[in-house]
């Protein structure tokens, strides 16, 4: 299904088998339609080219708070990969011993990938950081979702990836991930992804 047209009072749809109905505009079934998402990110192959390229990661909205889910993401990344790790926070001196920085503009390097914890309405102050040190991909954290701001920052130039975190894509691709999320610790001869 698709929508062909969509006014005050009523939502013109495309069914898949050639027919057309009309729906009133505030029914659920319309706004479900209208919430469906049409940008799609880069597929995991690419995904796994962009982890395996990757030196170093900024995450942007890094918190030294370890019940926050950046903060694992951290942990994660200093602990099962070869990636220098920045933490951007302007709030924090230090996040897991390592300095935090105020701006992605303080680093000491353009990182490869800027992880970002921050809420959807966020996402296109961010990327237009990110586009000005000049990184080449933002990676938007799992539940983050903002379509347009996708399209912004494909428009400026940037690989783009939302809603998915960079653990869980790094552990899957390495043969540490539990269908939770978490190192299975389980031993095994198969050769791992690098």
């Amino acid at each position: 299904m698709s929508i062909i047209t969509d006014t005050h009072d009523e939502t013109l749809v495309q069914l898949a088998n050639g027919l057309s109905c009309e729906l009133p505009a505030d029914s659920p079934l319309a706004k479900l339609l209208k919430s469906q998402r049409t940008w799609v990110g880069p597929d995991a192959k690419q995904r796994l080219k962009l982890l395996r390229s990757a030196k170093s990661v900024a995450i942007v909205g890094a918190s030294p708070n370890p019940a926050r889910s950046s903060y694992f993401v951290g942990t994660y990344l200093l602990q099962s990969s070869d990636y220098r790790v920045y933490f951007v926070n302007p709030n924090a001196d230090t996040i897991l011993g390592q300095p935090a920085y105020k701006s992605l503009a303080d680093l000491p390097e353009v990182p490869d990938i800027v992880d970002v914890f921050r809420r959807g309405s966020d996402i296109p102050q961010v990327i237009d950081e990110v586009v000005a040190i000049g990184a080449p991909t933002i990676w938007v954290q799992l539940g983050i979702w903002n379509e347009d701001a996708a399209y912004y920052g494909e428009e400026k130039g940037l690989t783009v990836v939302m809603d998915r975190c960079i653990k869980i894509e790094h552990a899957r691709f390495h043969g540490g991930l539990h269908l939770l999320g978490f190192d299975t610790g389980v031993i095994s001869s198969r050769k791992t992804v690098r």
